[in-house]
């Protein structure tokens, strides 16, 4: 697995901490954060985190919410939707709000495993998009 710095969002303490204990046993740094607000204050205080973990049903603002607000304010931050009611229309709900994927509840750890090295690699060629597009304005403006 590649290093990656994830954020794992969700009410409930003890699926929040086993999973980061999990990955960070595979090299990653794992923030966590139990409600859709305290995860904006993690992502200001840690502008390198790559990957969240989002949970869809949370008391307050529930998932979508929150999603919303981390590609308003994050906009290459990958994110990756969890929940244990998932249903067609949330799910794709979800995709058109910017999620990259969406899994199910318990979801194999393997499979989790590979999505965050999937949305790892997606952020950098957006990052990298980004840089090119940025130069090649650059040097328009100075040609």
């Amino acid at each position: 697995m590649t290093d990656a710095t994830v954020l794992i969002v969700d009410d409930e303490r003890g699926f929040v901490e086993t999973m980061a204990k999990r990955l960070e046993k595979r090299n990653m740094t794992v923030f966590q954060a139990f409600d859709g607000d305290e995860a904006m204050v993690r992502l200001a205080e840690h502008p390198n985190i790559q990957v969240v973990i989002l949970d869809m049903k949370m008391p307050g603002k529930d998932g979508l919410v929150v999603l919303q607000e981390i590609k308003e304010a994050y906009p290459l931050v990958e994110v990756i939707m969890l929940t244990g009611h998932a249903t067609v229309p949330s799910a794709v709900e979800g995709i058109q709000h910017g999620a990259y994927d969406y899994l199910m509840k318990p979801c194999s750890f393997e499979d989790l495993n590979q999505k965050i090295a999937e949305a790892v690699e997606l952020k950098s060629e957006h990052e990298e998009e980004a840089i090119e597009a940025r130069l090649s304005d650059i040097a328009g403006r100075m040609g």
